[in-house]
């Protein structure tokens, strides 16, 4: 028998993990925005071989761990800008009761709730929309931000985003690659933008690799922006401004 968040699973986690983060820059402001926490192996093994040695009676324990993990982390590191953190909704029961962990561990590392923002992907189908709206709105309710992320690239983006209405929209990598070349995916993204603006969301591309890619975004007004094109994700630390490539 495990309770809601399936604490007698977290004794079965039997392998490390290890976070590396991820800047998301502010081309506005030119300056790091906050980082994406992501999930690696301890033996340098990337986040979906990772996921792969995870199994039912383990996924509770280990989205338990990678939020957690990724909040002392980011505070032994000296984070003082937002962080977000990636979490699987059909690994949840009971909101309340799995935000403990996670609301203690900001508490101890003195980082308060409205600057953690928790990403859900559109690309695993969502049967139980009821279920994750209540997941969403206990989150809100305790300050946190949500992120709908890999936006473009899987199941009813359109439908979630209205029934959802998350803080953030980050467009996938799908709607970017090539899109300097590419008239329909400047005018798909053109019209998420418009949708953003009446919904007061904001809009982060990401998996920006090439500096024509970011111009054509930026003057599709996208602001926030992550990928290699800025930073890679590095295990142990947190990327200063003055390190952040800017392609112009």
């Amino acid at each position: 028998m495990t309770d809601p968040c399936g604490r007698r699973c977290a004794q079965s986690l039997d392998f490390p993990i290890v976070m590396a983060f991820q800047p998301v820059v502010d081309a506005e402001a030119r300056r790091i925005h906050g980082y994406e926490a992501l999930v690696r192996g301890r033996d340098g093994a990337s986040a979906a071989e990772v996921l792969a040695r995870v199994t039912a009676d383990t996924l509770y324990a280990f989205d338990q761990g990678c939020r957690v993990a990724a909040i002392r982390t980011a505070a032994e590191l000296g984070l003082d800008r937002r962080l977000s953190i990636n979490f699987l909704p059909h690994a949840i029961y009971s909101p309340e009761a799995c935000l403990r962990l996670t609301l203690a561990a900001a508490r101890a590392a003195g980082l308060p709730s409205d600057r953690i923002t928790f990403e859900f992907t559109e690309t695993q189908q969502v049967v139980d929309h009821a279920r994750l709206r209540e997941i969403v709105e206990t989150y809100r309710h305790h300050g946190f931000q949500t992120a709908l992320d890999d936006f473009g690239a899987g199941f009813a983006g359109l439908s979630m985003l209205a029934e959802f209405r998350p803080d953030t929209l980050k467009l996938d990598r799908a709607l970017v690659d090539g899109i300097d070349g590419s008239a329909a995916r400047q005018a798909i993204v053109e019209g998420v933008m418009l949708i953003a603006a009446r919904l007061g969301l904001a809009v982060v591309a990401e998996g920006v690799e090439r500096a024509e890619e970011f111009r054509t975004l930026r003057d599709l007004g996208v602001r926030f922006f992550q990928g290699y094109l800025f930073a890679r994700p590095q295990i142990g630390r947190l990327a200063r401004d003055d390190e952040i490539v800017w392609p112009d």
